[in-house]
């Protein structure tokens, strides 16, 4: 494997991937990598001659400094993770080299995202997904990749990607994955490595609440089934949800009643202390 730092090597790189005809995938990463970022890794070089794997920390799509500061950063063990997981190489720059000049010099670009950028974390977090959309679009046209691999933990970070991809006419297939969760159900996260013991072990319950009331749906109202798992998480000491939306998968709108989508999912966050965490859950599976 192969460690890449500038936008110059990696273009040097792909260019002669190319030349060779080879197919090259891409895994987008913050780093603090787990077992879940592996997967994904794994799964892109099961699928593609050439494996790019991005370690950047982008600051663009962090709303609040302090969750930027105190996000993880574990560079050696990530390196050594992907080395032994297969990858062909690791795109690490620093922010100088993706924002020359600092982020406030960039040119303004608003990305049309559509309303799923709206909903949920776009509306908890203002500006978090232009952040993503800037950062993702730089790395495709950097790497020009084939497909691009996503964790459906972030279920509408890709329904966001995907809008993105195509208001911009970048040429990429999308590859979602499913949700890697620890033994006890918790979905691995980088952010788990800030929870505190006693957090950690109360953190299982977003995603036994969900579960759970998969089966409470089937004879409850969306209304219920919502109010149901948001009063059991915020029943559990260190815990608060901040948000829980049932919703159709495609288009993120929040519905009223089971009929109104073939494909439903509930997607929550949660204060666990002061980490904030992801996780969803499908209630609704399009026939194939």
């Amino acid at each position: 494997m192969i460690i890449l730092r500038t936008i110059d090597e990696v273009s040097r790189y792909v260019a002669e991937q190319r030349q060779r005809g080879a197919s090259i995938g891409l895994v987008p990463t913050m780093g603090a990598l787990h077992a879940g970022h592996i997967s994904l890794v794994e799964k892109c070089v099961s699928e593609n001659d050439v494996t790019i794997v991005s370690v950047f920390v982008n600051p663009t799509q962090f709303n609040n400094p302090a969750d930027l500061a105190s996000y993880p950063r574990k560079e050696d063990d990530d390196f050594r993770l992907l080395s032994a997981a297969g990858a062909s190489a690791v795109f690490a720059p620093g922010v100088e080299e993706i924002y020359p000049g600092g982020i406030d010099a960039q040119p303004e670009h608003h990305f049309e995202l559509g309303m799923a950028a709206e909903v949920m974390e776009g509306k908890y977090r203002p500006g978090h997904f232009q952040g993503v959309a800037q950062i993702v679009s730089k790395l495709f046209r950097m790497v020009t990749p084939d497909r691009a691999y996503f964790g459906e933990k972030d279920f509408q970070q890709i329904a966001v990607i995907r809008n993105m991809i195509k208001s911009e006419g970048i040429k990429v297939d999308i590859v979602a994955c499913p949700i890697k969760r620890a033994d006890d159900g918790l979905a691995l996260s980088s952010r788990n490595a800030l929870l505190t013991p006693e957090q950690r072990e109360v953190a299982p319950e977003i995603h036994a609440a969900l579960r759970n009331s998969v089966e409470y749906s089937k004879t409850h109202s969306v209304r219920a089934t919502h109010d149901s798992v948001v009063e059991r998480i915020n029943a559990v000491p260190h815990m608060e949800v901040e948000y829980f939306e049932i919703v159709d998968a495609r288009t993120l709108a929040a519905i009223d009643e089971w009929e109104e989508s073939p494909w439903v999912v509930g997607c929550i966050t949660v204060y666990c202390g002061k980490v904030r965490l992801i996780d969803n859950i499908a209630y609704r599976l399009p026939k194939e």
